[in-house]
């Protein structure tokens, strides 16, 4: 408390030396005041002020005994106190650098002294373009020998059925690999789930009499057909070329009652099965012909399964993660009468038994034929029996920079019927590398993706995307909001020539992008070849890991392939080895590069940028295609008592919810990352809108008004109005009311949701 005491005393010197009022003075003018101990600082200044105190005041009194000599003591005083104000000061600002910065010496300047602690603080790198990022991916991608790791998979991992050993300790390498890549996070996820597998006693084909007498035994095949129907059935034989709806009604010969024997291609397995027994057929043979499957070996056995849906059967609409806790239950996809693949030579054979060409137009093999000899028919024996087994899904996430809550999933097949080098070896290998690429690109590169990249190894995907769609089914609730686009890397080389493509719409201008990048790797020439593209793609099959993505969640997907005209003959055989494959494909690294390239570049421009690069605006010309082929029917319409000015308001308001979603868009600050999430969390849930909410999820699992499965979606309504026409007794205008109904108001709802807030729909009904 003596220091203010003194510095009291200094000012009243100062006040009798100027003969006035006292000065306004603060010590902490001296030195910059900062919090920590200044004490030896302050307590050397205040023993200066005392000094200057004494002197003054010995220099007041000589003023008063002397006062001729007050100009001299006066200019001796303020020369003092210039000199200790020096003193002070200098004081002051040493004890100042001692304490703030050690590292600095003394006597630098203050720009000298912000250099020296900026180095301290980490620079964040600045963020890289698109240009620099494919750059990065095409360098890296130049660097990596994807024919190794598929050599490694069909040296070790075969075969890897779903829930085999070879299939596990395949799981458990990859998430080994997953965590020495030092992604974000590593786990998996287990289910429980029923598959349909060979019994002891062997499937059989025989040619009987009309007495039921045995003629002879055509085959015990090798190959089958997972979740048929176990039963003996017997009948005439009757060929309906693919199997299709429209190869059924071209068909001169009835198929009720009768077994069906068709060729592999076109459509699925499960399709081919359902149009055969929707018709009444009793059983269905399928067969992989010469011209469609040009394999060498006629005894080649052929694998498939014939649900019509994904995931486990018998957890229909939920997962699989213990069956105890559900009650019994089982997919209406199941097929009710029993189905068997068999050799090319066993057809061929059963084939010297029938009667009738078949028509030129199927263009297949010559010995082909239509309908069983009158005195003969077909015993068919399937014994399959159900197993429960375990499967492992593999993940590991990449965690994005700034939404890591928002994530891409890209994901493989790793199990296999056979050895399984195009169906599972291809795509595991890309994924693994890929995953050691984006590794890399974060950890060494500098690459920070604003979103999260999760790298998923689904199991039984040989059995219905099994693997995936449990994982769907366990986190229904909450996958849509989170995960926004699906890439599929199944099935990515089956060949040289094509490039195909099956996606959301909301991926289509995003995949033009890529395909004018990315060089055939051959050809040399960019993917894109053909403007009309868009109107080529395929819709999406059962088969497809991707189905269930964007058909049962909502979440937009793609799935591309390098290809011929026909089919890749070895898929689903003991013959898909990595040496046929290579053979068949001689530049298969330089096509695992390009398949690597197109995956590379979609994560990237997904994950990079602030904004969303998914295109909404595209399912306007979806809607307005649906409304243009609705036109057609409006007699039919008309004369039920109806009209399509619900359906036109619907499609307007979706048109102007795209619209002003969009002029948001263009008027939001990019800098603003709260607007720009809301404008991206509302462009993420397009897709998850179009899943209708009028039909139960466990009942109809593939909701999406566009590309699902059941009397709900926009193709079941078109084909109802088709029946009219054709005054087929099968049409049910109450159910087509309901249809025309529910569609509206599913797009309806659609466009609600694109407009954002309540107060911010404009619907004009």
């Amino acid at each position: 408390m003596w220091q203010p005491r003194m510095m009291d005393q200094a000012r009243s010197a100062f006040s009798n030396l100027f003969g006035g009022e006292p000065l306004s003075y603060t010590r902490f003018s001296l030195a910059r005041q900062v919090d920590g101990d200044n004490s030896q600082v302050e307590m050397k200044l205040a023993v200066d002020e005392e000094e200057n105190i004494d002197n003054n005041m010995r220099g007041n009194r000589a003023n008063v005994a002397k006062p001729k000599r007050f100009n001299g003591y006066f200019s001796y005083a303020v020369v003092a106190v210039i000199i200790f104000f020096l003193i002070g000061f200098m004081i002051g600002y040493l004890g100042y650098c001692k304490r703030v910065e050690p590292k600095v010496e003394c006597g630098e300047t203050e720009s000298s002294e912000s250099s020296e602690t900026e180095e301290y603080v980490p620079e964040v790198p600045a963020r890289l373009f698109w240009s620099d990022l494919k750059a990065m991916l095409s360098e890296k991608l130049n660097n990596l020998g994807f024919i190794n790791t598929m050599r490694l998979l069909d040296e070790n991992y075969v075969s890897r059925e779903a829930g085999s050993q070879k299939d596990e300790s395949l799981a458990f390498y990859l998430e080994d690999q997953f965590r020495k890549l030092k992604l974000s996070k590593v786990w998996h996820d287990e289910h429980f789930v029923k598959i349909q597998v060979k019994g002891s006693d062997r499937n059989s084909v025989t040619i009987v009499n009309t007495k039921g007498n045995l003629v002879y035994l055509v085959e015990n095949p090798e190959g089958y057909v997972a979740y048929s129907k176990a039963t003996t059935v017997t009948g005439k034989l009757v060929h309906a070329n693919f199997g299709t709806k429209k190869d059924f009604e071209d068909l001169t010969s009835p198929v009720n009652g009768s077994l069906v024997i068709v060729r592999a291609g076109k459509i699925t397995f499960a399709e081919k099965v359902a149009n055969a027994e929707s018709l009444n057929a009793i059983g269905v043979l399928i067969y992989m012909d010469s011209k469609q499957f040009p394999i060498v070996d006629a005894d080649v056995s052929l694998f498939g399964h014939a649900h019509l849906g994904t995931g486990d059967p018998y957890t229909p609409g939920f997962p699989s993660f213990n069956h105890t806790q559900f009650p019994p239950s089982q997919s209406s996809g199941l097929p009710n009468i029993p189905v068997q693949t068999i050799s090319r030579g066993a057809a061929e054979e059963l084939f010297t038994n029938m009667e009738g060409d078949c028509p030129y137009e199927w263009r297949t093999d010559s010995s082909c034929k239509l309908v069983m000899a009158q005195n003969k028919t077909v015993m068919l024996t399937v014994k399959n029996v159900l197993k429960e087994i375990r499967i492992l899904n593999v993940f590991g996430v990449m965690k994005g920079f700034e939404e890591p809550d928002h994530y891409v999933v890209v994901g493989a097949q790793r199990d296999a019927w056979g050895p399984g080098a195009a169906k599972s070896s291809v795509g595991t290998a890309l994924l693994l590398e890929l995953a050691k690429i984006f590794s890399d690109m974060v950890l060494k590169d500098g690459f920070k993706p604003s979103r999260s990249i999760v790298f998923a190894s689904w199991s039984a995907g040989d059995f219905g995307a099994v693997g995936a769609t449990e994982w769907l089914e366990g986190y229904l609730s909450s996958l849509h909001l989170k995960a926004f686009t699906y890439i599929n890397l199944d099935k990515a080389i089956l060949g040289t020539s094509n490039f195909k493509v099956s996606a959301s719409p909301l991926l289509y201008s995003l995949i033009e992008k890529v395909m004018q990048d990315v060089k055939h790797p051959v050809t040399g020439k960019s993917l894109y070849r053909d403007s009309n593209w868009i109107n080529k793609v395929e819709k999406l099959s059962f088969d497809n890991a991707a189905f269930p993505f964007l058909a049962y969640s909502g979440i937009p997907a793609v799935s591309f392939s390098f290809c011929e005209d026909t089919d890749y003959p070895y898929l689903g055989t003991n013959e898909d080895t990595y040496k046929i494959l290579s053979k068949s494909i001689p530049d298969l690294n330089k096509m695992a590069r390009a398949a690597a390239e197109v995956a590379g570049q979609l994560m990237i421009k997904l994950t990079h940028g602030i904004e969303l690069n998914l295109n909404y605006e595209m399912y306007n010309e979806k809607i307005l295609s649906f409304v243009s082929d609705m036109n057609q029917f409006r007699t039919d319409i008309k004369e039920m008592g109806l009209n399509l000015q619900w359906l036109y308001s619907a499609r307007g308001d979706f048109f102007r919810a795209t619209s002003k979603l969009t002029t948001d868009y263009k008027n939001a600050e990019r800098t603003n990352r709260f607007v720009m999430k809301e404008i991206n969390d509302r462009i993420m849930r397009v897709e998850y809108h179009f899943l209708s909410p009028y039909v139960s999820p466990r009942d109809s699992p593939f909701r999406h008004i566009f590309w699902g499965f059941g009397s709900h979606t926009l193709s079941a309504l078109l084909e109802h109005l088709k029946l009219r026409q054709k005054n087929n007794g099968a049409f049910n205008q109450t159910l087509l009311k309901n249809q025309l109904a529910l569609a509206t108001w599913t797009i309806q709802g659609a466009a609600n949701a694109l407009s954002g807030d309540i107060w911010d729909i404009d619907n004009e009904f």
